[in-house]
């Protein structure tokens, strides 16, 4: 799912909002996530999984062109763990 497609089904499911209030929304609902994400903070979204980051160690890699090594510097790097409901529901057989 694409997030327009996001957008469209939230404005489908709840006929009291327009569809520029449900991009609003899920804008707000992103935007959060990727604010505390920078601060460091970690979030959980209960049945869902939870959002957090991880610093990857800097290294030495490896151009693929000419084989060349190259230094990658440490970068932070966005982690997510499924929650156990959906994890659940995913490993349920039909």
């Amino acid at each position: 799912m694409i997030r327009s497609e996001l957008y469209a089904k939230i404005a489908a499911e709840n006929r009291h909002l327009m569809h520029e209030q449900a991009v609003a929304v899920v804008d707000t609902i992103f935007e959060t996530i990727t604010a505390a994400l920078e601060r460091g903070n970690r979030v959980e979204i209960r049945g869902f999984g939870a959002f957090s980051c991880r610093q990857r160690e800097g290294r030495i890699g490896r151009n693929p062109k000419n084989g060349a090594s190259v230094d990658v510097a440490p970068k932070v790097i966005p982690w997510f763990k499924l929650g156990k409901v959906i994890r659940d529901r995913l490993n349920t057989p039909d």
